[in-house]
């Protein structure tokens, strides 16, 4: 899904959530090529021109999520909760942490909290983090390497971090693993850590 699109999609579910209308809501998907600058982002840990990325095949998005700047793309599972938080925000990371963990542990990867946001393995970061709140919801979320062409980072100072690198989840299985095969396994473990059912939805997700 265009990045515009689930963002768009994203911002409506978080209003419908705060309002009530709405129970937790989980989106899992797939973006094409997209740099997104969070907040924090500092320009200098761009290290492409807009127009080059662009040349490159990739979007730019600046979005009002914490953190700096990511990249989405073909391989990687996205996860959007959208959600009233029980324990606030860093219970909630906590969580989302947690959720990355036991999925990664279900194909046999081991990995860990670190004191920057995410997940890692040692000094390489599989799956990145960042969330936006309002009255308790919150939503953006995370971003799991599955396949991921990782040489799209070399456009980027991953998340502001110069000293650290990235990593996917199939160099770390040493097999292929796939958003496919992840998606399940994500979902159930979300489930899980938030003490939730998940149940399929019927909500319109594309722009327009």
């Amino acid at each position: 899904m265009a990045y515009a699109d689930a963002l768009e999609a994203m911002r409506d579910l978080a209003r419908r959530r705060i309002a009530g209308e709405i129970p937790d809501t989980l989106l899992l998907l797939e973006h094409p090529p997209v740099f997104t600058a969070g907040r924090r982002t500092d320009p200098a840990h761009l290290l492409l021109a807009e127009r080059d990325i662009a040349a490159m095949g990739a979007e730019l998005h600046r979005v009002e999520r914490g953190g700096s700047v990511t990249f989405h793309g073909p391989g990687q599972l996205v996860g959007y909760p959208i959600v009233r938080m029980r324990a606030g925000v860093r219970g909630y990371v906590r969580d989302l942490q947690e959720v990355v963990i036991r999925a990664c542990a279900d194909v046999g990867v081991a990995v860990t909290r670190d004191e920057e946001v995410g997940v890692w393995a040692g000094d390489r970061k599989v799956c990145a983090i960042g969330i936006r709140t309002s009255r308790r919801v919150a939503w953006h979320g995370f971003a799991l390497n599955c396949t991921t062409d990782l040489s799209w980072y070399g456009a980027i100072v991953p998340c502001g971090l110069e000293d650290r690198g990235v990593t996917r989840l199939s160099d770390l299985a040493g097999r292929e693993v796939t958003v496919e095969e992840m998606t399940p396994i994500v979902a159930r473990r979300f489930a899980e850590v938030f003490e939730l059912e998940l149940v399929a939805g019927d909500l319109q997700l594309a722009a327009g």
